[in-house]
């Protein structure tokens, strides 16, 4: 049977070796790193921006620039419950990472 001290270290050595792993990139990071994605400006974000957002796929985030080139842009996030697809329930998910930026003002 090991002692705690034993096992604490054992345990403390394991977690420097997954840490080395990580930054090496042999195993990814851990996903709460990755979970959360960044706020996109609707009025500036790429296809691959919006692909990011939780919930939304290729087709929707088409979807999201056709609205944008159609309307010349966004003037607000609740702009997007015009969007095919995009419900209440779909925009309030996606609210927090979500902004719209004015025209000419730098993406924060």
């Amino acid at each position: 049977m090991q002692s705690k001290r034993t096992a604490a270290g054992a345990a403390r050595a394991l977690a420097v070796l997954a840490l080395g792993a990580c930054l090496a990139g042999t195993l990814p990071a851990p996903a709460y790193a990755q979970d959360k994605p960044a706020v996109v400006d609707l009025n500036t974000a790429t296809l691959d921006d919006l692909i990011a957002l939780p919930g939304i796929g290729a087709k929707r985030a088409q979807a999201i620039l056709d609205a944008r080139k159609e309307r010349g842009g966004f003037q607000s996030v609740d702009d997007l419950l015009d969007v095919r697809g995009i419900g209440a329930a779909n925009l309030e998910k996606l609210r927090p990472h979500l902004r719209v930026g004015r025209k000419n003002e730098p993406a924060r």
